[in-house]
């Protein structure tokens, strides 16, 4: 026998071969569940997956060799255990990853996700956001390009939020209200315009940014374990919201769910732009706080900063607490209306709620349980978002799902 030779009898290489064969269709499953947090050793993995101990092995060492995990083979054992300690399982520290990019009212930002949710690198946000999509396109996915250039990291694909319902299946940013793009600007095809001309590997998606929030609260933040989540959230103007049922994003039949912002609240409240009034798009956003308080607004830039401080900084005004109150009861009723309807199990607020739910908890789950069916039987828990950036890691995870469906056909295309 040579040197070069493998030592394993026939027998044991299609032993070998055969849980490996048997376990491929287990490696998307087995890389979600490692991407998400949930199998932190190879045990869990065994377990979570219903397969034997080997083939959990064969598994987690394919995973390995595509570069996605690392297998620490000898993890110290706990004190105070007994027994050897299971393989731990971890991301990647250099594994692939995926280029996310965020338009916004005051600005644009890419970035680098790895799995788990991480980000490895971040471009300089630029401030201004021209009236040409495809000029802000190009430019932000320049920005990350030179961030693949600089890491030298394989890239898997590139995803983008936007502040706008995005339609399906064509792609069209319909309501790009606070940025002066026209609408039905066909973002997702112009964003895999610019990726492609970048020189950069893998598909390109498009998605409104807080269906990507949630979607990444819900596999890496303070949605992980729901089955069905509900995110609301405010950026500077306006209220978006969105749904993640079973793992997956609902985005109804053509993308446009939950449309929240356009549920009445105030029926003599202040005119919306869809043509009704009182809607929680204008009752319940930064700039109907410091209305509601008094205060002068400045630059619609910086609307969700001034709420923000003026909640944290000034909460003992009687004014800035009445107009607190207000927009929590507004919230609250909109809240409720949706947990009538959806039946979540789990609620999680962005951006003003936020700080709104921080300001006063109790008064927001006592106006959701009194006026919602199910919330009298007993609560449903109401948290704040936790993830910095979520809307970008949310858009990096529309890149990484062909990945998780497929790590072996994916890496090889």
């Amino acid at each position: 026998m040579s040197g070069d030779a493998d030592p394993r009898t026939a027998g044991e290489r299609t032993t070998s071969r055969a849980r490996l064969d048997r376990g491929r269709g287990a490696l998307g499953p087995a890389l979600e569940l490692v991407h998400t947090g949930r199998a932190p050793t190879r045990a869990v993995l065994t377990a979570e997956l219903g397969v034997t101990r080997a083939t959990a092995g064969a598994v987690a060492a394919e995973l390995e060799a595509l570069g996605l995990i690392r297998v620490d083979a000898r993890p110290g054992a706990a004190a105070g255990s007994q027994g050897r300690p299971s393989h731990r399982l971890e991301i990647a520290d250099e594994g692939p990853v995926a280029l996310a990019a965020q338009v916004h009212a005051d600005g644009f930002r890419a970035a680098l996700v790895g799995l788990g949710g991480r980000i490895v690198a971040t471009a300089p946000g630029c401030e201004t956001v021209d009236a040409d999509p495809a000029k802000v396109l190009r430019s932000v996915v320049e920005a990350g390009a030179e961030l693949l250039r600089t890491t030298g990291r394989r890239c898997v694909g590139a995803g983008l939020a936007v502040p706008s319902a995005v339609a399906e299946p064509d792609g069209l940013a319909l309501n790009p209200l606070h940025l002066a793009w026209p609408v039905g600007a066909p973002v997702r095809r112009t964003f895999a315009e610019c990726v492609r001309d970048a020189g950069i590997t893998g598909p390109a998606f498009a998605g409104n940014d807080v269906n990507l929030a949630a979607l990444a609260e819900h596999r890496h933040g303070a949605g992980r374990g729901a089955r069905d989540l509900l995110c609301v959230a405010t950026g500077h103007r306006g209220v978006g919201g969105a749904l993640v049922l079973d793992g997956r994003l609902h985005t109804g039949s053509s993308g446009l769910a939950l449309e929240v912002g356009h549920l009445t609240v105030n029926p003599e409240g202040r005119p919306c732009h869809c043509g009704s009034r009182g809607c929680l798009d204008v009752e319940a956003d930064p700039l109907a706080l410091l209305v509601e308080a008094g205060r002068e607004p400045g630059p619609e830039v910086s609307l969700l900063q001034q709420a923000n401080d003026l909640l944290r900084t000034q909460y003992g005004d009687p004014a800035v607490r009445r107009a607190a109150e207000a927009l929590i009861d507004r919230l609250g009723l909109g809240l409720a209306g949706l947990v009538n309807i959806l039946n979540p199990d789990r609620i999680i607020l962005g951006g003003l709620h936020r700080t709104l739910l921080d300001a006063d908890a109790g008064r927001l789950r006592a106006v959701v349980a009194d006026r919602s069916l199910w919330g009298q039987s007993g609560g449903v828990p109401i948290l704040p978002c936790t993830l910095d950036h979520n809307s970008l890691v949310g858009a990096a995870e529309l890149a990484w799902q062909p990945v998780l469906d497929d790590p072996l056909g994916a890496l090889a295309a």
